[in-house]
């Protein structure tokens, strides 16, 4: 049934949001802004690093000139901390070896910076040659928007109705949908189930298995 298979890096097949947290309340600390909890983290996330930012500020704070005062810091930061507690969920390195073995297609679609999702591909998913491997690059829009969807698409030479999306949030959920994509949501990630529900999940996996039981069907 399906050719090809894209992931969402965070919160998918990496778990980063330690990292992540990390450096984002030691930008907001040092700026004298409001922290947050590891929970606020999950909802802050998946919009790409430039939203990150602006959604972690206060209301009246996140202006242009201040978040563009934050982003390289930010940047700046993550780059000496983005590994340090990341790392695949339980079960990815299994079910993609899987996939291997099945010879089907895998590529990653990330809202996070071309240069991290590149790195995290390389050095956290390294045992495993991804067919594309796209971040958020500058003239492209983000997800939900289906064009970086497409685009990698037709770089794995399948058609939308052969390729499977998995995703662990509303964000994904709604690129499958609109690339014509099959969606499916995971539970292990950043997002509850629900919300992946009423955005347009298909199916749901509540582990890597779920993936290869789906794709034998």
């Amino acid at each position: 049934m399906f050719k090809a298979v894209i992931f969402d890096l965070d919160g998918t097949l990496l778990d980063t949001l330690a990292d992540l947290l990390t450096t984002l309340n030691s930008v907001l600390a040092r700026h004298n802004y409001p922290t947050h909890s590891i929970d606020e983290c999950r909802y802050l996330v998946g919009h790409g690093m430039r939203e990150l930012v602006r959604k972690a500020l206060p209301e009246d704070e996140g202006t242009v000139d201040i978040i563009d005062r934050l982003l390289p810091e930010f940047m700046e930061e993550y780059t000496l901390n983005w590994n340090i507690n990341s790392r695949p969920y339980p079960g990815i390195a299994e079910m993609l070896d899987s996939l291997k073995k099945r010879g089907i297609k895998t590529a990653i679609l990330s809202n996070k910076a071309d240069q991290f999702t590149l790195l995290c591909a390389e050095e956290l998913l390294g045992n495993w040659k991804f067919d594309v491997v796209m971040g958020q690059r500058n003239g492209i829009p983000s997800k939900p928007d289906p064009t970086s969807a497409l685009s990698v698409a037709a770089e794995l030479e399948a058609t939308p109705s052969e390729i499977l999306y998995v995703g662990d949030s509303g964000i994904d959920m709604q690129t499958a949908t609109r690339a014509g994509f099959y969606p499916l949501g995971v539970l292990w990630g950043f997002r509850p189930e629900s919300e992946l529900l009423e955005l347009g999940a298909k199916s749901l996996a509540a582990h890597p298995d779920d993936i290869i039981t789906l794709i034998e069907k």
